[in-house]
């Protein structure tokens, strides 16, 4: 796995072959396909992976008492992955980008899918419900899910082409600016801001 994704974080996605991984590997092809007999199976474990990795690490999100709190969480735990796992969270990316069915569709599932943004528009409802966020709509609310995981996925690739990139001042200030942006008018405005 760790072959592979250096080998995809090198090379590409598309170039990322079962022969190429072997060889960074230093195993023939053949290891690699008695466990995993084709590049698609390889690839659906790697996302599968850290994916469930993923899931482990962002359980402390439920034990959010408000809206606020669980959306602060939500983003530190997030960026807390992605810094724990950077090399594996830009293979993922490349992956989602450019991995494709026989049709010619991306196979897994995109930014705009709702699957992906549903905790987090649940997570702003539940802030509309409790009077802690301002009101949106259905399609704002979907809008800034967008924006905030949006951001999240980006950061790998932020980290790994900036070595001088400093990922707590990174995660404190998305942190304000998503607060912010929940905020009720006239709530959490500052002299600066206006």
């Amino acid at each position: 796995m760790e072959a592979a994704i250096e080998t995809i974080m090198e090379l590409g996605f598309a170039q990322a072959s079962i022969g190429q991984i072997a060889k960074r590997a230093g195993i023939s092809k053949g290891v690699i396909t008695y466990h995993f007999p084709s590049k698609d199976e390889l690839i659906d474990f790697i996302v599968t992976e850290l994916y469930t990795d993923g899931a482990e690490f962002l359980s402390q999100i439920m034990q959010e008492q408000t809206a606020s709190g669980m959306l602060r969480s939500y983003i530190e735990s997030n960026l807390a992955f992605i810094r724990t796992n950077p090399r594996h969270v830009a293979a993922v990316a490349e992956i989602i980008l450019n991995m494709r069915t026989e049709d010619g569709k991306l196979r897994y599932v995109g930014l705009n899918d709702d699957p992906i943004l549903v905790p987090l528009i649940e997570i702003i409802q539940w802030g509309q419900r409790e009077g802690e966020f301002r009101e949106f709509t259905d399609f704002g609310a979907k809008v800034l899910a967008m924006t905030i995981r949006g951001t999240i996925d980006g950061t790998a690739s932020l980290m790994m082409s900036d070595p001088r990139f400093d990922f707590d001042l990174y995660t404190a200030e998305l942190i304000t600016l998503f607060e912010r942006a929940t905020c009720k008018m006239g709530e959490g405005n500052h002299k600066e801001d206006k």
